[in-house]
């Protein structure tokens, strides 16, 4: 398994078994396009910006796809669900702090409706039928969830996950949440764009450059083959 000199560096920093698990497919673990939303976010006129917050398993391959989609501004890692004060790494993942590994998906409505945003989340990014893990990753920092600020996001998401269970999109009924956001923590700058920074990671390319992939083949017109990675931007307009 190839590792680069970051991951190899990280590897020394993080558990050994999150780098290198081997991915373990489950049904519905396979990218798979899912039926558009029949309630959607009414079309913007102009220009603004919007933000959802997504856990859906490990941070790296969700910020890795929403990085790759026209519209959106930033996807930024950080945990959700906690306190503030627990907000770290090594905390996070005792599984005990009520955090979930999470991105902050900031976009522009104008170019990109927050229902397509959840189609991508439920096609490309996850599992939606685990409750406590995606991929090798086992634990409550790792499940599903979709956190909302307002009840419109809250009316679309809901109406979403009761349409794709009403279809039988995927084999077993949706187990991912819908919560009232109470507040985000961006995850420490060693996690920022770690999948653009490193492709060739053994953990990326097993479980997060498939979706990537996905995302391309899936959404061609969605797709944006620049990648609005969290460095990139001027270190005011980040979080």
């Amino acid at each position: 398994m190839k590792l680069s000199f970051r991951t190899a560096l990280l590897a020394a920093l993080l558990p050994v078994g999150l780098i290198l698990a081997a991915p373990r497919l489950h049904a519905d673990e396979t990218p798979h396009l899912v039926p558009a939303p029949a309630i959607d976010q009414p079309a913007a006129t102009a220009p603004r910006l919007e933000s959802i917050v997504l856990s859906g398993g490990c941070f790296w391959g969700v910020q890795g796809v929403f990085e790759h989609v026209k519209g959106v501004t930033q996807a930024l890692s950080g945990y959700t669900g906690g306190a503030p004060d627990t907000a770290q790494y090594e905390t996070v993942s005792t599984g005990s702090t009520g955090h979930a590994e999470s991105v902050k998906v900031t976009y522009d409505p104008a170019q990109v409706s927050l229902g397509q945003l959840l189609r991508i989340f439920f096609s490309v990014t996850l599992d939606p039928t685990r409750k406590d893990g995606q991929g090798p990753d086992e634990g409550t920092q790792y499940r599903s969830e979709i956190w909302v600020s307002s009840p419109e996001q809250a009316h679309v998401a809901k109406a979403y996950i009761a349409q794709l269970d009403q279809a039988h999109a995927f084999q077993a009924p949706i187990a991912t949440r819908v919560d009232a956001l109470h507040g985000f923590f961006p995850a420490e700058a060693y996690h920022q764009d770690y999948l653009v920074l490193n492709p060739d990671a053994g953990y990326i390319e097993a479980n997060d450059m498939p979706k990537v992939q996905a995302l391309q083949q899936l959404f061609p017109a969605q797709w944006s083959a620049q990648p609005k990675t969290v460095s990139a931007l001027p270190a005011t307009s980040r979080g």
